[in-house]
């Protein structure tokens, strides 16, 4: 196997990860609000914010790494190849999606969950709030990665501003 492709199947396996871990987060989150049972909510955000720390965080390192060195190896300009360019910078907005309002979203959920069930003073049009915004912020943070996967398999499009 050539090192290109040994960067590729890093990369993929990388973005496999990445969107599952997404995809599942938002699903199981969903799941436990319909029981309407606290204790699983907090249970399924706590587990959301440790397969964060486990699985979603170092999958950017990796794809990103992963993804630069294929691209390196291709011989392919990075950010004057329009599908490579406008999926960083999608890629990018998932992170600050992530990092400004997901994440902060996910440790506001687990406090309140935490607060209520020790105090037994849960409301749920309280955590409703929360909850809907996470989603919102959660969806945009998915489909952001999943178009720029998209645009990497379609090679779509050739336009960068960055090509002279």
């Amino acid at each position: 196997m050539s090192v290109y492709l040994f960067f590729k199947v890093i990369h993929l396996l990388s973005v496999v990860a990445f969107l599952g871990n997404i995809v599942t987060g938002l699903f199981w989150m969903k799941y436990a609000c319909g029981t309407k049972n606290t204790g699983y909510m907090q249970h399924a955000v706590s587990g959301i914010i440790a397969s964060d720390k486990w699985f979603t965080i170092p999958g950017v390192i990796i794809i990103t790494a992963g993804g630069i060195a294929a691209a390196i190896q291709a011989g392919t300009p990075i950010l004057r190849t329009g599908w490579i360019f406008w999926s960083i910078i999608l890629f990018s907005l998932s992170g600050l999606f992530f990092a400004f309002k997901v994440a902060p979203l996910q440790r506001s959920m687990k406090q309140y969950l935490e607060t209520s069930n020790r105090n037994d003073t849960y409301d749920e049009k309280k955590f409703s709030g929360i909850f809907k915004e996470w989603e919102f912020w959660g969806l945009l943070a998915l489909l952001t990665p999943l178009i720029s996967f998209f645009m990497m398999v379609l090679k779509w499009p050739e336009w960068s501003p960055l090509v002279q």
